[in-house]
């Protein structure tokens, strides 16, 4: 059974960095052809999908947040961690990691990955 679970601080000083990170069960992050991502939902908005690693350690980021945005993984522990630096209080929102199985290249939207953890919520604020 594939579970997927995010922790880190709940809380992150403007201008510092969040840390994230997804542990993995049921599945190793070096599988062929899964990629391996992180989404978050500010209050009120929707799902946005922030960058992916995939099975061979590549990296892929949104656009918007590429400049702001590092993912990598730990293939000993089978996990991956999200870094976002110069965090302000418009990045405040529920961070989820989540797993596309079986794809032949990277998804950019949520509903294309299939398992999910539960989320964590992130408060910026001093």
């Amino acid at each position: 059974q594939v579970q997927l679970q995010e922790s880190g601080p709940g809380l992150v000083i403007p201008s510092q960095t969040l840390s994230l990170t997804c542990s993995v069960s049921g599945v190793s992050i070096s599988t062929n052809y899964h990629f391996w991502t992180w989404i978050r939902q500010a209050p009120g908005k929707g799902l946005e999908w922030m960058g992916a690693i995939d099975w061979s350690g590549n990296t892929y980021y949104s656009p918007s947040l590429k400049s702001r945005t590092s993912i990598f993984r730990d293939t000993s522990k089978n996990h991956f961690t999200l870094q976002l630096i110069s965090v302000t209080p418009e990045d405040r929102a529920v961070y989820y990691c989540a797993i596309g199985i079986q794809r032949t290249q990277v998804a950019s939207r949520a509903y294309q990955y299939d398992y999910w953890g539960q989320g964590t919520q992130v408060t910026v604020s001093s």
